[in-house]
């Protein structure tokens, strides 16, 4: 699934997805994508897969074991090292975050990156 082992995963919901018979977006996905589109060079960095509305979230499961996967996810490479107050969780060996704000913190940490008002 992702181009290189060494590579973090971001897993998002598509852009204009139908939903309840409407055409929907999901805010969290949206907000990455314009901190993506603000910093191109974490974009470059990222394996990015889009997964479908329904659950199970195959593309995600795969990586981190059976559950309701929030997407945004951001499962980190293996060789991922990070300070314990990022709060990164953990499951089935992987790290990763589920949150548009902590991946936001993450991204702020390692490319040092302009950080989200209101965070730690």
């Amino acid at each position: 699934m992702s181009k290189k082992s060494d590579q973090d995963v971001l897993f998002l919901l598509p852009p204009g997805f139908f939903d309840k018979g409407q055409r929907e977006y999901c805010p969290e996905c949206a907000e990455i994508w314009g901190l993506l589109s603000w910093y191109p060079a974490i974009r470059e960095a990222l394996d990015i897969v889009y997964v479908p509305l329904a659950h199970p979230r195959h593309p995600i499961t795969d990586r981190l074991g059976a559950g309701d996967w929030n997407a945004p996810t951001l499962v980190l490479a293996s060789n991922a090292e990070l300070p314990d107050e990022l709060g990164a969780k953990q499951i089935n060996g992987a790290v990763y975050f589920d949150t548009a704000r902590s991946m936001a913190l993450y991204f702020s940490y390692l490319y040092g990156t302009a950080r989200p008002r209101g965070g730690p």
